[in-house]
């Protein structure tokens, strides 16, 4: 492990001891800035991916010349065994990245970070253990038993499925909603971030139906500025109102309960051209869309699809899927266009999506790509 990478973990651990805090912008123009994919992997392998892109200090902290956009998902992943480190190591990035300047490592949400004041709002540590337990014995081995999971709902209503407790949102900690809420209430995790002329950075997408929501006029829809404003602006709006229990954003995010089934919205859902999504993509919040629904002239850069995923829902062969790479899809309204590496110069009429969760966990740190805002491309690394 490098010096850079140790002292990193040192920071990251007194980052935590010290408990939520953000750190306000300081308004120094960064050279390079860098888009990081979901970061559901342990906190070594993250540091070890920015240092690969010689953007960690010795000081082990970010450059003061870097950047980086972090698209969301912190929490959650590895095998039940891993639970208790996984869950140390995700809320130990999160406070890395709040102890950094706010206009330097700028944190957007994801549907696992808002998982802990949604879903897993009522729970304590102790109720949860209990939840997990029993969701582990109605889903194993990638199956859900359904009489377990009829038994688990009756008593833990509160949550859509076994799964989620079991996997999807497995490495809950009461410290990490803390945390998320603290940073909500703070303004530092934000829906989106608009990164220059017609390109956004957030979580999953937008289309028209999404925007239609936050009453943002069409013609202002390829101003990345106005299209962050107004999501964030809707965040704001619901967090400022809310007291308890699970936070929603309406028509916008809506988290799952065994009533309404799994969540649903902008932090979830995923561009299809399934024909039996066809209908799903009509109306918000949703779990699928229409990429031909991207607002046109707007770049935006994503996480949370995988490439294999990707291809499955878009129809493309996913015999060329690959981890770790930058990935771009292509709209004119009629046509979708697939394919990996960075998008080729808009025109006219077309919206882009790039995607960059490449599967952080299961790609070697030096085969990782994160997405450079400034040359549109997979970063290279400074020189």
């Amino acid at each position: 492990m490098s010096s850079r990478i140790q002292a990193a973990l040192t920071r990251a651990a007194e980052a935590v001891a010290k408990g939520p805090h953000s750190t306000p912008a300081d308004g120094r123009p960064r050279k390079r800035r860098l888009v990081m994919g979901d970061p559901q992997a342990d906190l070594g392998r993250v540091l070890a991916i920015l240092a690969h892109q010689d953007v960690l200090g010795d000081d082990g902290w970010l450059r003061p010349d870097v950047q980086l956009v972090s698209v969301g998902d912190h929490f959650d992943w590895g095998k039940p065994s891993e639970r208790d480190a996984a869950a140390a190591s995700a809320l130990a990035l999160v406070a890395w990245l709040a102890a950094h300047p706010a206009d330097q490592a700028v944190m957007l949400l994801g549907n696992h970070d808002l998982g802990r004041v949604g879903e897993l709002a009522g729970f304590t540590e102790a109720t949860f253990a209990a939840a997990q337990a029993e969701a582990d014995r109605a889903y194993v081995g990638g199956d859900t038993d359904e009489a377990a999971e009829r038994a688990f709902l009756a008593r833990w209503p509160n949550v859509p499925t076994a799964e989620l407790v079991a996997r999807d949102f497995g490495n809950f900690r009461e410290a990490q909603r803390t945390w998320v809420e603290y940073l909500l209430r703070a303004r530092r995790f934000r829906v989106a971030h608009a990164a220059g002329p017609g390109l956004l950075v957030l979580h999953a997408g937008g289309t028209h139906e999404d925007l239609d929501v936050t009453g943002l006029p069409a013609a202002r829809r390829a101003d990345a500025g106005a299209v962050a404003d107004a999501l964030n602006a809707a965040m704001d709006t619901a967090v400022a109102a809310w007291t308890d229990g699970p936070l929603a954003v309406p028509g916008l995010h809506q988290p799952g309960d065994a009533l309404k089934g799994e969540g649903v919205g902008i932090f979830y859902q995923r561009p299809s051209l399934k024909p039996e999504d066809a209908e799903r993509v009509r109306t918000t919040p949703r779990r699928r869309f229409d990429p031909r629904r991207l607002p046109a002239g707007l770049t935006q850069v994503v996480g949370h699809t995988r490439d294999k995923r990707s291809r499955e829902l878009l129809g493309f062969p996913t015999a060329e899927t690959r981890d770790g790479v930058v990935r771009h899809l292509v709209t004119d309204g009629t046509r979708v266009h697939y394919a990996h590496g960075a998008p080729p110069p808009v025109k006219p009429g077309e919206a882009v999506l790039v995607f960059t969760d490449g599967g952080m966990r299961e790609c070697p740190p030096e085969d990782f790509e994160l997405f450079d805002l400034d040359t549109r491309a997979a970063a290279r690394g400074p020189g």
